[in-house]
């Protein structure tokens, strides 16, 4: 069981997340705090195996938990949460001794596998698999927004417009090999294909 603590202060964004995590099994999230004040509080009788703080929180902010969490709970993993892909911010996080950096649009699969990762401790720390998590070429923005598609749905469906078979998608992603059938299984019913040459073509109708 991989326990987790929330800390932000959006409620309707935090009690997404928790819902979302709770999902999963093997998960329990352990509480949720609008601010690090009081994460940082419980922390002292809570125990808890990973930490997702927002950076931008009253009192106490983000940097402040990782500062404190890693000066006195150093087995506790620590995810930070962004809305942006700042590479600057990134940075800092990084030297302050984060686990992991996570834009906050990023998929529900990558929020679920980042947790795994660095409960693990096998999460890849550098700004390129942020920028891989949240940037599509703005050709696609307007493809996206017709079908529906999510950042993670248009980047496999370039992919797979490249040639790039499951398995070195899911490699290139981190993801497995599953994951990636069931975006694919989405991204058909959302472009209403059944076949791969119908999504090549769908895809070439849309010049993209």
């Amino acid at each position: 069981m991989i326990r987790v603590a929330l800390a932000d202060d959006h409620k309707l964004f935090v009690k997404g997340l928790e819902g979302l995590i709770e999902e999963n099994p093997g998960f329990k999230v352990q509480g949720v705090y609008p601010n690090g004040k009081e994460l940082l509080e419980c922390l002292e009788t809570l125990e808890v195996d990973v930490i997702l703080t927002d950076l931008n929180m009253p009192i106490i902010d983000g940097f402040g938990v990782l500062k404190h969490a890693k000066k006195h709970y150093p087995d506790i993993k620590v995810i930070v949460l962004s809305m942006y892909d700042d590479e600057k911010i990134f940075k800092e996080t990084m030297k302050l001794g984060a686990d992991a950096f996570l834009l906050k649009d990023a998929d529900p699969d990558e929020l679920i596998f980042t947790i795994n990762e660095v409960f693990e401790g096998r999460y890849v720390k550098n700004f390129e698999r942020v920028i891989q998590q949240s940037n599509q070429a703005p050709f696609f923005d307007a493809f996206r927004e017709k079908y529906r598609l999510s950042r993670r749905e248009a980047q496999i469906l370039k992919m797979i417009s490249e040639g790039m078979p499951n398995k070195e998608i899911a490699d290139s992603l981190s993801l497995s090999v599953q994951t990636i059938e069931t975006h694919r299984k989405n991204i058909n019913q959302k472009l209403q294909v059944s076949s791969l040459m119908d999504l090549i073509n769908k895809v070439n109708e849309m010049n993209l």
